[in-house]
């Protein structure tokens, strides 16, 4: 908020057409409002089929944002979602903001021609950072991207204390159980695996981990 006080009436992201592809949540209604008062064109879909929320989805469709996003998409209505983000006549995406890498994946078997026109890509997640290196060292990432947890505040902040509040809101939203009692696999006892444990433990499951890091293992145990 404090960000759009300051910088709204530069616009200093005139000019920005950013296709997005993360979670649909209030928290990401407050970006897409916040690139859209700092003058950017935004257009969005879900990069999970279970974590939208379906009244910000709607509130940010009557405000004119273009989301594609659903709960409890099937895995074609996922795909049909990151088409219609980025298939629409007339418009080009000059930067990609990615949550997992599906959006830019799709766009690269699609629609190759688009990344002359786009400056650059964000990625959130771990996954889709494997998934840009692996064409990295194919020769096949032809735009810069910003890997988002080289930042430490990332890491050590978000990885760790947000997932881990994140994660028992996803598991009871899409299962509708209680945790206490229940054995919970977690694979990998990182930054993210660390919090999950943590929240999972403290709710009363049953907590085994799986990891390949002898450091993190140790941790683990």
């Amino acid at each position: 908020m404090a960000l759009r006080k300051r910088a709204q009436g530069e616009k200093p992201l005139a000019g920005a057409k950013i296709v997005g592809c993360t979670h649909i949540t209030a928290q990401t209604a407050v970006l897409m409002e916040t690139l859209g008062a700092l003058g950017a064109q935004c257009r969005w879909a879900a990069c999970n089929i279970y974590s939208t929320l379906n009244e910000v989805a709607a509130a940010l469709a009557e405000s004119g944002f273009p989301v594609f996003a659903w709960k409890g998409e099937s895995e074609d209505d996922f795909w049909w979602c990151i088409d219609r983000c980025v298939n629409v006549e007339g418009w080009q995406p000059n930067m990609i903001l990615d949550d997992g890498g599906d959006l830019t994946h799709w766009i690269y078997k699609k629609y190759p021609n688009m990344f002359k026109k786009i400056k650059g890509i964000v990625e959130e997640s771990v996954t889709g950072v494997h998934r840009l290196y692996q064409l990295s060292k194919a020769g096949k990432l032809c735009v810069p991207a910003m890997n988002v947890n080289d930042s430490v505040t990332k890491q050590k902040f978000d990885n760790l204390y947000c997932c881990r509040e994140s994660i028992l809101d996803g598991l009871k939203r899409t299962t509708d159980m209680m945790f206490g009692g229940k054995q919970v696999v977690v694979c990998g006892y990182g930054e993210v695996g660390k919090g999950c444990c943590a929240a999972l433990k403290a709710m009363g499951s049953i907590v085994y981990v799986t990891e390949i890091d002898p450091i993190c293992a140790l941790q683990a145990w």
